[in-house]
């Protein structure tokens, strides 16, 4: 076995790693062909990556144009911790309102752990207001786990 198959995460290891984390760098692409790469707070909805931002901001307009993405989640700090899940694929505009918010509320879940519906609600209300969401499909997952190495 290479080491490459050896450091892979089972498909029940990324599930649980995507589970665990609460964000991720996002890569979109700008107009001249180079990357635009952000920090952001993601949900998860049956599996699929999900994330909001505001209509006029530049990944949204990256997206609009080209809607493939790269999402890196990942952790660890020395090698033998290191830890990540790469997720290519295709963002797919969700601007229904109700949607929008339903996937608002993902988002802000995981940003504020253990903070009651009620009180989140209010905050997606108001900012979703400006705001489209997305949900990636997937076309390659790659992942490693260093602790697997011993």
């Amino acid at each position: 076995m290479n080491q490459r198959a050896r450091i892979a995460m089972s498909d029940d290891d990324v599930t649980a790693f995507l589970e665990s984390s609460r964000k991720l760098q996002l890569a979109t692409i700008n107009a001249d062909g180079t990357p635009h790469l952000v920090t952001m707070f993601y949900g998860l909805d049956k599996g699929r990556i999900t994330f909001w931002t505001y209509a006029k901001a530049q990944k949204a307009r990256n997206l609009a144009r080209d809607s493939r993405v790269s999402c890196l989640i990942e952790t660890g700090d020395d090698y033998g911790e290191l830890q990540g899940v790469l997720v290519y694929g295709n963002a797919e505009l969700v601007d229904d309102r109700d949607r929008v918010m339903d996937i608002g509320m993902l988002v802000a879940r995981r940003m504020t752990p253990g903070v009651p519906d009620e009180l989140l609600r209010p905050y997606v209300e108001q900012t979703g207001q400006k705001r489209v969401a997305y949900v990636v499909e997937y076309t390659k997952v790659v992942s490693w786990d260093h602790r697997r190495l011993g």
